[in-house]
C-alpha cells in the first residue's frame, strides 16, 4: 500500500530550504534550482520576501537589483527568468534564510488560502509586459539608499509575484495598488523636501 503525499506549498519549500541550508546560505541560483522554479512570480516572490521584513538589514540590499534585473526582463518579454552569473552568486546566509522563510509564513501565510485563478487576462503576454515595467519601479524604489524604504514596495513586489504563481489577477491588481501608493507618496515627500530646501 502506497501513502500519497501531499505536495509542499511554495512557503513550506522555503520553509524546508531554510531548515537545510548550511551557515553560510545558499547563492540565489542554488536557491531556485532547489525551489524548482523557473517562473518569474516565484522567483520575484523568493527575492521580495526579505525586503518586506522590518529591520532586516543586509539581505535586501543583496536581493534588490536582481529583483530589478528580472522585472527588467519581463517587462521586455523575455518568457524565463535569467541572472547573470555575478548576481546570481549571491549569497543569502542560513539566518537570512531562516529569518525570510519565517517572515514569509508570518506575513503572506494568507496568501495561500485566498490565491485562485481569478482575471487571468492580466497574465497574458502584453498585460505581464505592462507588471513588469511596473515591478521595475517598484523594485528601484527599494534600492534608494534611505532607511525604511524597502518594506511598502516589498510587499508590493511579493503580492504581484505570488499573484502571478497562482495566476490570481485580484492579488496583481492589489500589489500594484500597494507599489503604487507608495511611490506616489515617496515623489510627495521628495517634492515637499525640495520646495522647503529651496523656498
Amino acid at each position: 500500500m502506497t501513502t500519497e503525499l501531499t505536495p509542499r506549498t511554495f512557503l513550506q519549500s522555503i520553509e524546508s530550504m531554510a531548515a537545510e541550508a548550511p551557515e553560510e546560505g545558499f547563492s540565489l541560483r542554488a536557491i531556485f534550482d532547489r525551489l524548482h522554479e523557473r517562473a518569474f512570480g516565484a522567483a520575484l516572490f523568493i527575492l521580495a520576501l526579505p525586503c518586506c521584513i522590518p529591520f532586516l538589514w543586509g539581505v535586501p540590499q543583496v536581493v534588490a537589483l536582481p529583483m530589478m534585473v528580472l522585472a527588467g526582463q519581463m517587462a521586455m518579454g523575455r518568457r524565463e527568468p535569467w541572472l547573470p552569473t555575478k548576481l546570481a552568486q549571491r549569497k543569502i546566509d542560513k539566518k537570512g534564510l531562516t529569518q525570510t522563510a519565517t517572515g514569509g509564513r508570518k506575513w503572506f501565510g494568507w496568501l495561500e488560502i485566498i490565491a485562485r485563478p481569478r482575471l487571468t487576462f492580466l497574465m497574458a503576454p502584453m498585460g505581464e509586459r505592462v507588471i513588469g515595467l511596473l515591478l521595475v519601479v517598484f523594485c528601484a524604489s527599494i534600492l534608494l539608499p534611505i532607511p525604511g524604504t524597502n518594506t511598502v514596495p516589498g510587499i508590493g513586489v511579493a503580492i504581484i509575484a505570488f499573484g502571478l504563481m497562482a495566476r490570481d489577477g485580484i492579488l496583481v491588481l492589489l500589489g500594484s495598488i500597494v507599489g503604487t501608493a507608495w511611490i506616489a507618496t515617496l515623489i510627495a515627500v521628495i517634492a515637499f523636501g525640495v520646495s522647503s530646501i529651496t523656498g
